[in-house]
């Protein structure tokens, strides 16, 4: 379980969990109550099954993100550009804010590893800031 977040731009997000067993949970998320913003985009990641695959590798300029672990687990990487954090994502209904100049990447990720990210805005090239350097240069400058 995730207790909280040291670095800056993120923090934890709950959806509604209902365990309605033996027939499955049910997971809820709504735009706007517990998923602090209005969704303009989503997607997932699934059939990781290469070991050693690492993803994300960036950060944004303005766009805020909330990544889920909807099956599986994977590890992910926060830097803030002075604190770094490391979360183990496993839980479904649980999910992390990644604000906009919050550097993340992703690893370890389990052969049934699905991954569910919403987002605030429209992909837009220009806002990716894809070099760790550059993204250390940007944080300072803003």
């Amino acid at each position: 379980m995730i207790k909280n977040i040291k670095v800056k731009n993120s923090g934890i997000v709950k959806l509604q969990f209902f365990d309605d067993f033996p027939d499955g949970n049910l997971v809820i998320g709504e735009s706007e109550r517990n998923i602090p913003f209005k969704i303009k985009r989503f997607y997932f990641i699934d059939y990781l099954f290469n070991p050693k695959a690492n993803r994300g590798f960036h950060a944004h300029k303005k766009t805020e993100q909330i990544i889920f672990c909807i099956n599986g687990s994977f590890e992910l990487n926060l830097d803030d550009g002075h604190d770094k954090q490391k979360i183990v994502m496993t839980d479904p209904h649980i999910g992390i804010r990644l604000g906009p100049k919050l550097w993340h990447t992703m690893k370890k990720f389990s052969r049934d590893c699905v991954i569910l990210v919403v987002a605030n805005d429209f992909y837009k090239k220009s806002d990716y800031i894809r070099d760790y350097q550059e993204f250390l240069r940007y944080i300072k400058t803003k």
